[in-house]
């Protein structure tokens, strides 16, 4: 969605605004298309590793790459050419994938948050190794954005704004056509999957807190029978499982704060623009906040790398194909333990 979405009045652009909406657009699908390329090329050549967690990372910057080609990159040729150039098959679907990046990067998020849900807070269920069981909450992300993005085919069309100028609008029915879709996107988009994330993150923290200290005590208990070296030891296990479990407590807080701070913005500002006729839809703060939603797409990778360890040294690794600075006597298994949930 962008501002054109929201009515089919031919209004002059202002090319100041214009100039840096390019600007900023060029900034985020080069960043974005980057790091999530280069996350996904090292996760790519440890496929034969594959776990729950890199699953769901690698479709996770799939859809951010969705994002980047087919959201950022359209509306950036879009604010170049000042019209939508293409006949009308290319203008449904242009909008579709648009949607579809929006709806998988966001529900990519969710599968990830419910899957470490249940092994975190259900640890008695037994998570099958299986292929079939691996992949299927991302297919389900994946489906649900597919069909969940195929009324923009309908929606929108090349319709003529003005006596002989072509673009790609929205059909609306009147008076209440528009607030549905508008209202539908940010229920369906963000306020439900931010709903959701956050109950499986609440529980998810309650039960990292609950099983320490049970496992603290537990160790205390046990450890007044044992040989001083062996409580030690022990002591420093309960130890080094804690800051794990709380670093990847901290990276999951963070990436649901990046997301609402990139989509909060953006749905504010569509809501508002939708119910209110009379909303400042062409200043600058309208639209720039708009297009800041897409920073979410270059802020997970960042924070997955950051959050990694060693991760950033073998992006860099894999990119400049220096294959000495992969060797690590660090377990894998131990590093993509940290840097998800």
């Amino acid at each position: 969605m962008n501002g054109s979405d929201l009515t089919v009045e031919d209004v002059p652009r202002d090319e100041n605004l214009a100039t840096v909406e390019i600007a900023l657009l060029s900034v985020i699908f080069v960043s974005a298309t980057i790091l999530n390329s280069g996350l996904l090329l090292l996760l790519w050549t440890q496929r034969k590793q594959a776990s729950r967690m890199r699953v769901f990372v690698m479709h996770l910057c799939l859809a951010d790459l969705v994002v980047a080609f087919f959201q950022v990159c359209p509306q950036l040729i879009w604010d170049a050419t000042d019209r939508f150039i293409g006949p009308d098959m290319l203008c449904r679907l242009v909008k579709y994938l648009q949607l579809l990046g929006m709806f998988s990067s966001t529900y990519m998020i969710v599968a990830m948050t419910i899957d470490r849900y249940q092994a975190i807070c259900n640890p008695m269920v037994k998570f099958r190794r299986g292929r079939a069981q691996l992949y299927l909450p991302v297919c389900f992300a994946w489906g649900f954005s597919v069909l969940g993005s195929l009324p923009q085919v309908f929606i929108f069309s090349r319709i003529e704004v003005a006596p002989g100028v072509f673009d790609c609008w929205g059909s609306f029915l009147q008076p209440w056509g528009l607030k549905a879709y508008v209202t539908w996107i940010t229920l369906a988009i963000f306020i439900l999957p931010i709903v959701t994330i956050v109950f499986c993150q609440v529980r998810i923290c309650r039960a990292i807190q609950a099983n320490l200290y049970h496992k603290t005590r537990q160790e205390g208990r046990e450890g007044a029978a044992l040989p001083v070296g062996l409580l030690a030891h022990r002591a420093s296990s309960v130890v080094g499982m804690s800051k794990a479990r709380i670093k990847t407590a901290k990276m999951t807080v963070v990436v649901v704060f990046s997301y609402i701070i990139c989509w909060g913005p953006f749905f504010t500002v569509q809501l508002w623009s939708a119910w209110d006729t009379s909303a400042p839809i062409e200043t600058a703060t309208f639209v720039i906040l708009m297009l800041l939603a897409s920073l979410n797409s270059c802020a997970n990778p960042c924070i997955y790398l950051l959050f990694s360890g060693q991760m950033p040294k073998k992006v860099v690794a894999v990119l400049c194909r220096r294959p000495g600075v992969m060797d690590s006597s660090r377990d894998e298994s131990t590093v993509v333990t940290q840097f998800t949930l």
